[in-house]
């Protein structure tokens, strides 16, 4: 049975995340809704992951399998041709029997972005954190570089995340005035923003480089900051 990798862009905001629920729309489950109408039966499309509500994409992975026999241009064009505005299929391919968009994954990429200026955007308001008084990314530089490596990040995870545990490997945060860029091998519920919101209050002076390492070490959420708000948060790049 053919198995179908799809790479794809949406924009978070009209969805209550990607994993599918009852009477409730997300990016999930409004695929799958497409893919049915194709092929006439029941798919099951599986995720790198999990994007919550409010977040947004440019590369989530996902696959599937089916008996229809389309080529992957084909499920490119038809899909696109019934998804909605907010929903893209960048690219098709068929894969590997082998292939899962989750358990194959190597690592992830996301991007947060912050409008650091005091004028709000209207245009951007979607997909930026405006946050209207300077920051001090040098203090937010010296502190993210705690995080780097692998480590336990239960610290900054989600109240509600189910990870068995939480050590991950951050191989990367770059930090500019507008974006931050994170990358690891694997990331907790809530991880990036929580970590966002954790440096953020390092950049208001809130907090110091030091207190972040403590935190970290601390695997006690109730030390770290808020989680920053999810229209800021996109998933670049999933790696296999």
């Amino acid at each position: 049975m053919p198995n179908i990798k799809l790479v794809l862009e949406y924009d978070g905001t009209s969805y209550h995340g990607w994993q599918r629920q009852v009477n409730t729309a997300t990016v999930q489950g409004i695929i799958e809704d497409k893919i049915r109408m194709i092929t006439k039966s029941k798919v099951n499309l599986i995720g790198s992951g999990r994007t919550d509500a409010g977040v947004h994409a440019v590369g989530q992975v996902a696959n599937f399998r089916t008996t229809a026999r389309l080529g992957p241009n084909a499920w490119q064009r038809a899909l696109n041709s019934l998804l909605p505005a907010d929903i893209a299929v960048k690219g098709a391919e068929e894969v590997s029997e082998k292939f899962h968009a989750r358990f194959s994954a190597r690592g992830k990429v996301y991007r947060y972005r912050i409008l650091n200026r005091p004028l709000r955007s209207v245009l951007d308001r979607l997909t930026v954190w405006h946050i209207p008084y300077r920051l001090n990314i040098k203090a937010m530089k010296q502190a993210a570089g705690s995080l780097i490596g692998r480590h336990d990040f239960t610290a900054f995870q989600g109240s509600r995340g189910e990870a068995k545990t939480g050590r991950c490997n951050l191989k990367k945060i770059k930090i500019q005035r507008s974006v931050i860029i994170v990358e690891a091998d694997r990331f907790l519920q809530h991880m990036v923003r929580n970590l966002v919101g954790t440096l953020v209050e390092v950049g208001q002076g809130k907090r110091t480089a030091k207190e972040v390492k403590e935190i970290l070490q601390s695997r006690d959420r109730r030390l770290a900051g808020p989680t920053a708000p999810p229209q800021g948060l996109c998933l670049v790049e999933v790696k296999y």
